[in-house]
């Protein structure tokens, strides 16, 4: 039987291409006060492949998943966390006009590899607020590519 994990000391981070299509093994930021990762497990479609000469069941083959599309990272919504998103917007800004790419990283304490994708940061808004209550904020980022599970980077910063 294996041993359970906590989710204390998950960070997400990001890195920007020094190359064109390759992705930064070190030079990784942490993103401050984020308190939830998505699900980035969806479940593959099913297309059915039934032939009239089934009798029975229907048939199947596995199509594509499919992440929904932008995904949301609940944070704190701290001045450190604002001065970090908007750094990152802005590098994602400046790495496209270069055919660059910002790669972000979730690495767990206790797991060999991290989940890694390329994605779109979305500029910050305002979040709502509430009597009594700590300001959270939903943060966006829309991969562009499929996240998968690949060597931690060597080198973290933050």
């Amino acid at each position: 039987m294996g041993i359970a994990l906590s989710t204390a000391g998950v960070k997400i981070k990001y890195a920007v291409e020094a190359t064109a299509g390759t992705r930064p093994t070190s030079g990784y930021k942490v993103l401050p006060d984020i308190k939830e990762v998505p699900e980035m497990n969806p479940e593959p479609e099913t297309l059915e492949t039934t032939t009239l000469s089934e009798t029975e069941y229907k048939t199947y083959v596995e199509g594509l998943k499919d992440l929904g599309g932008a995904l949301s990272f609940l944070a704190n919504f701290t001045t450190e966390l604002e001065e970090a998103w908007t750094t990152l917007v802005s590098a994602y800004k400046t790495a496209t006009e270069s055919d660059k790419s910002v790669w972000f990283e979730i690495e767990h304490p206790k797991l060999e590899k991290s989940v890694f994708f390329t994605g779109q940061p979305s500029a910050m808004g305002l979040p709502a607020m509430s009597v009594n209550s700590v300001l959270e904020t939903n943060l966006y980022i829309t991969p562009t590519n499929a996240p998968t599970w690949q060597t931690k980077s060597t080198t973290a910063q933050g």
